[in-house]
């Protein structure tokens, strides 16, 4: 138990904070779909069992069957027993499951392509989301180019009238006419 490298892996996402444990958290993370993957302990209830298989369903969430029992969980992440645990980071979840993979191929190689796959596309969209970011904040644009030089028509001259070549207030052409008011 103490070399177990999949219990290392949800202790060390206990800490990051990217662990769910507990029938309610767990429920609760995949009806936010924000869970990546649901964990139960080898000797889980049934009705544990029914219950991580309802929350996959409604989360779209891969659920698989751990080899651990619900002790050895339970004292990774300081608890007395834990049956059911969602795990929130796609990194963690393919690096458990690869982990499971290398235990039993048969059983796990599928849901470890799976999760692999999804990491691997997570993992663009960060990329693509911090090169995005880097390009707002050095303003990144192209390079400045002189516009092209236009050929200068002669533009049509209109006839003016006195009144418009007079500014009016705040040194606006008047136009039209001024008549002033006469003194009855």
């Amino acid at each position: 138990m103490s070399n177990d490298p999949i219990l290392h892996l949800l202790g060390l996402a206990k800490k990051a904070g990217r662990l769910e444990a507990g029938e309610e958290p767990v429920g609760a993370a995949c009806r936010a779909r924000q869970a990546k993957l649901v964990l139960i302990a080898d000797d889980a209830a049934a009705n544990t069992c029914r219950r991580a298989a309802h929350f996959g369903e409604a989360g779209n969430v891969l659920w698989l069957s751990l080899p651990q029992s619900k002790q050895e969980l339970g004292f990774v992440l300081g608890r007395g027993s834990v049956a059911m645990l969602a795990l929130t980071d796609i990194g963690f979840a393919s690096a458990v499951v690869k982990k499971l993979a290398a235990l039993d191929a048969e059983k796990y190689g599928d849901a470890a392509q799976l999760l692999d796959a999804k990491a691997a596309k997570a993992l663009q969209r960060q990329k693509e989301q911090r090169q995005h970011e880097k390009n707002l904040r050095e303003g990144k644009r192209k390079p400045w180019v002189a516009p092209p030089k236009q050929e200068k028509s002669a533009p049509a001259k209109k006839p003016k009238s006195p009144a418009a070549k007079a500014p009016g207030p705040a040194g606006r052409k008047l136009t039209g006419s001024f008549k002033p008011k006469s003194k009855s």
